[in-house]
């Protein structure tokens, strides 16, 4: 059984693929209150990556077809290229003691 008193720092950080990523972090900073952290601008508009901050939260994304060659996302495909399907992926950062 794992002892979760001895855990000191996990994290969970959802990646988020959008068709239009720079409306998506304009949105999700003005409904939500969440604050720019970085944003790597890619090529004609897309987002490579962005961190958003929300107090200790935080989410990453980007625009779901920003680069088809790298290894990432070719998981990762806007619902409107996957007939609906999700299209999320989690970090889980754990601290090795």
């Amino acid at each position: 059984m794992i002892n979760n008193k001895k855990m000191k720092a996990t994290s969970l950080i959802p990646y988020l693929g959008y068709k239009d990523a720079p409306a998506a972090i304009e949105w999700l900073c003005t409904a939500f209150g969440f604050e720019k952290h970085l944003v790597v601008p890619g090529a004609n508009g897309m987002i490579v990556h962005a961190e958003l901050k929300l107090d200790r939260i935080m989410i990453m994304l980007g625009s779901a077809d920003h680069n088809k060659e790298s290894e990432f996302s070719k998981y990762l495909k806007h619902p409107s290229q996957t007939g609906g399907c999700e299209t999320q992926t989690p970090y889980i950062i754990i601290v090795d003691q």
